[in-house]
């Protein structure tokens, strides 16, 4: 009797696994899906994201900007940047128009991240 008791809860564990797989996987597809008819479908929409700005010149002018997840990845890009480049990087919170993942155009520089 436990060794059928044993291999069921197994099963039931494996069975839940698979689950949360599934639904994990599928959240993340359905993102990127969406993602994917933004860009196609050219929709831009404005909001506040964090992006990598690049500076070159003196005076120091916007040059380049990058969409960025979160804070710790632009902070680590900034970082992987300026050791391969001499420009000068800033890590920013903008309110910008974004299409997909992208940063289309910046309207306000909200907060410098540091």
């Amino acid at each position: 009797m436990s060794k059928t008791k044993f291999i069921f809860y197994l099963i039931l564990a494996f069975v839940a696994y698979k689950g949360f797989v599934a639904f994990k996987n599928f959240e993340i597809g359905v993102e990127n899906r969406v993602v994917e008819i933004e860009e196609k479908a050219g929709f831009e929409k404005e909001g506040e994201v964090i992006g990598l700005m690049m500076y070159l010149g003196n005076p120091p002018e916007l040059t380049e900007h990058l969409f960025t997840e979160n804070r710790s990845r632009c902070l680590e890009m900034k970082e992987i940047a300026e050791e391969t480049s001499y420009a000068y990087y800033e890590c920013v919170r903008v309110n910008a128009v974004i299409s997909g993942k992208k940063i289309v155009s910046i309207i306000e520089e909200l907060e410098v991240i540091e």
